[in-house]
């Protein structure tokens, strides 16, 4: 639970250093560069022994679908989703994210919500919801934008499913080839974009002569690209998809905060009970009532019909 709270912590703060960037690059551009720097970041921590990877006589498929799915595919379709429809229409989408994976998870992982989790992270979305509606309500009304805006949000499901159905690998070696994958893709959509605009010079001295961008790279890269995925990973396999799910929700409410704190945003009496409300679904969610019953102690499996146990709860 601390580690899927750290991982939504600076997930959140990373829309600071993103909104500085993307003014001045493209995403391509900031994706292949964070991807790149976050890929030689862990392999420097390989080589001093700070990070241990073993992958030799493993299968990588597993660890292939998760990078698919998150960063690859999600980064891409999220980008052009968000491009194609409002402000709105993008916010209150990815804000299902976690309702998504709850779904996912009862039918792939066969790990259904309690009735409490349900509701509580409902109260979460709704509070996201306010949230991205106090901006203003507006619509696109564009379908292939909702169509990759579905996309995006399937995605950040599937990523959370396969890394969760991915226990035979650690949390390192998971983000370890997450950050292969991402740098290797954007950086192919990068190279393409920029020598078709003739400033592939540009594109390769960038980090070095822009200070401000290289600070920004430096964040997204390693604090988010490496720690906050592995805190994430590490989550998934310890929580479960649905508890760590509904952690995700506190991303947003950290940028709010940030952006109060750190931009000068104004806040509003409705930002605040959106942000008691998605609180409140978070601790619903995670609470664990003192008279419940573990489900690896032998009370809980002796209760389980005779063709139940030792099935491996």
């Amino acid at each position: 639970m601390a580690c899927a709270m750290m991982s939504s912590l600076l997930f959140g703060l990373s829309f600071i250093f993103v909104k500085q960037s993307v003014n001045e690059v493209s995403t391509f551009t900031l994706l292949s560069w964070r991807f790149l720097f976050a890929f030689f970041g862990m392999c420097i921590c390989v080589l001093f022994g700070l990070l241990k990877i073993n992958l030799r006589g493993k299968p990588l498929k597993p660890l292939l679908l998760i990078a698919l799915f998150q960063p690859i595919l999600y980064y891409i379709v999220e980008t052009w989703g968000i491009a194609l429809t409002t402000a709105t229409e993008s916010g209150i989408v990815i804000a299902c994210i976690p309702i998504v994976t709850v779904i996912l998870s009862a039918l792939m992982l066969k790990e259904p919500p309690t009735r409490r989790q349900t509701l509580s992270i409902v109260l979460s979305v709704a509070g996201i919801f306010i949230m991205v509606l106090i901006k203003g309500l507006s619509a696109s009304l564009n379908p292939i934008g909702y169509l990759l805006l579905f996309i995006t949000i399937s995605s950040a499901g599937l990523y959370v499913i396969y890394s969760r159905k991915a226990a035979a690998y650690t949390s390192t070696e998971k983000t370890f080839i997450m950050s292969a994958a991402g740098a290797l893709v954007f950086t192919v959509f990068a190279v393409v974009e920029h020598a078709a605009a003739g400033t592939f010079r540009e594109f390769i001295i960038l980090p070095f002569t822009n200070h401000d961008f290289l600070i920004s790279l430096l964040y997204l890269s390693v604090a988010c690209s490496v720690i906050a995925t592995m805190l994430r990973n590490y989550s998934i396999s310890e929580i479960g998809a649905t508890r760590t799910a509904s952690f995700a929700v506190l991303t947003t409410v950290v940028s709010v905060v940030a952006g109060v704190v750190f931009l000068n945003e104004p806040f509003s009496f409705a930002q605040g009970v959106a942000t008691v409300l998605v609180l409140a679904g978070v601790y619903g969610a995670n609470h664990i009532p003192k008279n419940a019953v573990p489900l690896n102690s032998p009370a809980f499996c002796e209760s389980l019909p005779e063709k139940e146990k030792g099935g491996g709860v």
